[in-house]
């Protein structure tokens, strides 16, 4: 398996014509790390998949990458693949810069948990290899606090957390079901990191597939609400501003049960592609 995989195979179908420039610049403009330079009509979406260490689950999660990668290529968007025994901070950090769309699948570590007390040096951000090539369990959590002073994502960017406890107000398998305020905040809370740093929407999917995002961003004007609400399964909708991020507002799914199974957060109504 290679460290990093990157490639594009044909001309991005997002963001051509006039029109399509301007929505460039204000959506999904492929930035650096400090300054944003203008935007070119042939400009490739930068894609950044990121796999952490989930032991025997990891191998799953990689395929499941790989599948998601493929389809980012087939739209041709450039793509970035960091994969678990390999997914350093070191990796990740230098992967995300820039990034229009950034995947990170792997354990989750949110807030609130039964691990307190709440901080963001290893809450509310990625679950990592604490070192390369040492095989899939030796998980080290990068906070909040990390992806703030770090990470430097595109204007506009779209990041979709796959897999990840805690991230849709979800529990740790087995853990009693929150209450509806404490999913709320474990939602916000993983979301305001990643918002703070260029994401305008933050997709939370611990449980389903996430192609149907990408399929949305690249083959239509959509917004976040709208992507959400096409996938949306049986079960109650809530709807919130969120306490942690100016302006953001929350969308989530809870299964009859009381069990959190998705969300979105961040400018629910601005619009995310543009495909014609």
């Amino acid at each position: 398996m290679d460290l990093v995989n990157n490639g594009a195979q044909r001309a991005s179908k997002l963001f051509m014509g006039a029109r399509a420039l301007a929505m460039a610049a204000l959506i999904l403009g492929a930035g650096g790390i400090a300054t944003v330079p203008t935007v070119a009509a042939s400009t490739p979406i930068k894609v950044v998949i990121v796999v952490g260490p989930t032991g025997t689950g990891t191998a799953g999660n990689i395929a499941n990458a790989q599948q998601l990668a493929a389809q980012a290529r087939s739209y041709g968007a450039t793509v970035i693949e960091v994969y678990s025994p390999h997914a350093t901070w070191a990796q990740f950090a230098a992967a995300a810069q820039g990034a229009n769309i950034l995947i990170s699948m792997g354990h989750g570590n949110g807030w609130p948990s039964p691990y307190p007390p709440f901080q963001e040096n290893t809450k509310d951000g990625v679950g990592l290899n604490a070192r390369a090539n040492q095989g899939n369990l030796n998980v080290k959590y990068y906070g909040a606090n990390y992806i703030r002073k770090y990470i430097h994502l595109a204007p506009n960017a779209v990041v979709i957390l796959h897999g990840e406890c805690y991230s849709a107000g979800n529990s740790e398998p087995g853990n009693p079901i929150p209450s509806v305020e404490a999913g709320r905040e474990r939602i916000q809370n993983f979301a305001a990191g990643f918002l703070a740093v260029g994401a305008k929407a933050v997709f939370a999917e611990p449980y389903g597939d996430v192609s149907y995002i990408l399929t949305a961003l690249f083959t239509g004007t959509t917004t976040a609400r709208t992507i959400f609400m096409s996938a949306s399964p049986a079960g109650a909708l809530l709807a919130y501003p969120s306490h942690r991020t100016a302006a953001a507002h929350l969308l989530a799914n809870r299964d009859s049960t009381g069990h959190y199974r998705r969300s979105v957060t961040g400018s629910l109504d601005l619009a995310l592609s543009d495909a014609r």
